[in-house]
């Protein structure tokens, strides 16, 4: 009499066939998607991309302003050059009310 913990390879791939052929029944009785549902699923699936891109576009639009920003403050900050004119009283407080801000805005 043969052992119960001990299949023979015949006996395993007789279940392993059975389990197979029980997997495919099973997806073969699945109903069909509803149209209805799909196009649902699909207006959804949409409207999170279009909710992403505008999300991701903002962050760009956000990130380019900092850096145009920066690049004033920069601007503003940066010593002047041997060939222009000294900056006048009124220029260096607007320089230095941006350094301020920028500091401010950091924090």
């Amino acid at each position: 009499m043969k052992s119960y913990k001990d299949p023979s390879f015949q006996d395993r791939v007789g279940r392993a066939a059975k389990a197979k052929q029980e997997a495919l029944d099973r997806l073969r009785t699945k109903p069909p998607v509803d149209e209805a549902v799909l196009a649902a699923r699909r207006a959804k699936a949409e409207a999170r991309e279009a909710a992403a891109a505008e999300k991701r576009e903002a962050k760009r639009a956000e990130r380019e302003r900092a850096e145009a920003e920066k690049a004033a403050v920069a601007q503003a900050t940066s010593k002047p050059s041997p060939d222009r004119a000294p900056l006048s009283e009124a220029e260096r407080k607007a320089a230095r009310d941006a350094r301020y801000a920028a500091r401010k805005k950091r924090k």
